[in-house]
């Protein structure tokens, strides 16, 4: 990635979203920074591997992993992030505890929901987000994977995709989603969806379009996942999952975010006729609404 379409997202976001692929000895590193930022900014580099349990130079191979030149550069970005999301109260945990209010639940889930759209939108690739919009003007046809909580993100795609008379289909059975990539070609773009970028079914069905010359392209949360390392194309998003959060709003939230930088840019190539086409697919279904209440 070069400098000038590098994320500009706290290091804290790139580390959650590097975190689940990193090595044992980097992952207590991102660990301990993540558990403390304002901490973490002021420690030196030997205080924040003995907290690690691991060396300077693993340390120094985390600054490497995030893009920067060396330790000091992590503390000046650490720095930079106190009183970042100081919208939540310090005494908030991220995750849900056992005894917590339901107002603060309300919170809680709203702010979480809120920084995955925001955060998303700072660590995400416009030179990434640029290919994949190119890639799917030109395309004959696009191909869109996701199970589980995916899948509606998946179908959304579709949707939106479909009503700009854009050729379009959304898998989320495995099966269906391998017979529709074997028969995909270089004309073709396949999109796959997954938080984790560890979804076997999904992966697979990139690999399959990817294996007849379709143009691939990920949306995952996690940069160095397995899906991420097949794609052309990696947009990634920013979300936590924590405790009663597997498959959660927020997840869905950034990978919607996503798609509609993606659909919008599709639509906007040809500004004249999407609009045509949202108008009349919108009078298409006018009939199918009631009428306001007497």
């Amino acid at each position: 990635m070069t400098e000038s379409s590098r994320p500009h997202a706290p290091v804290s976001v790139q580390l959650r979203g590097l975190l689940p692929d990193l090595q044992p000895s980097l992952a207590r590193v991102a660990s301990v920074i993540l558990a403390d930022v304002e901490h973490a900014a002021d420690l030196s580099i030997s205080e924040l591997a003995d907290k690690a349990e691991t060396s300077e130079t693993t340390v120094m191979r985390l600054c490497r992993q995030l893009g920067l030149r060396g330790y000091p550069q992590l503390r000046l970005a650490l720095a930079k992030e106190d009183g970042y999301g100081s919208e939540v109260p310090p005494q908030w945990s991220p995750d849900i505890d056992p005894d917590d209010p339901l107002e603060s639940l309300v919170h809680k889930l709203a702010y979480a929901d809120s920084q995955a759209i925001q955060e998303t939108a700072q660590l995400l690739s416009i030179e990434e987000l640029q290919r994949a919009v190119d890639a799917m003007v030109g395309a004959q046809r696009i191909d869109v994977y996701g199970v589980g909580a995916s899948a509606f993100v998946a179908h959304d795609l579709q949707q939106k995709l479909h009503r700009i008379g854009q050729v379009s289909f959304a898998w989320s059975d495995p099966h269906l989603a391998m017979t529709s990539a074997a028969v995909l070609s270089e004309r073709d773009v396949a999109i796959a969806i997954s938080h984790t970028g560890a979804t076997k079914d999904t992966i697979e069905a990139l690999q399959e379009a990817r294996s007849h010359g379709a143009t691939t392209i990920a949306i995952t949360n996690s940069p160095r996942s397995v899906l991420a390392s097949i794609a052309d194309i990696r947009l990634h998003t920013a979300a936590r999952e924590t405790t009663f959060r597997s498959g959660a709003m927020a997840s869905r939230l950034a990978q919607l975010t996503v798609i509609d930088f993606l659909f919008v840019g599709v639509a906007q190539r040809d500004y004249e006729r999407s609009a045509r086409a949202l108008a009349r697919t919108a009078e298409a279904v006018r009939d199918k609404r009631t009428g306001p209440a007497s």
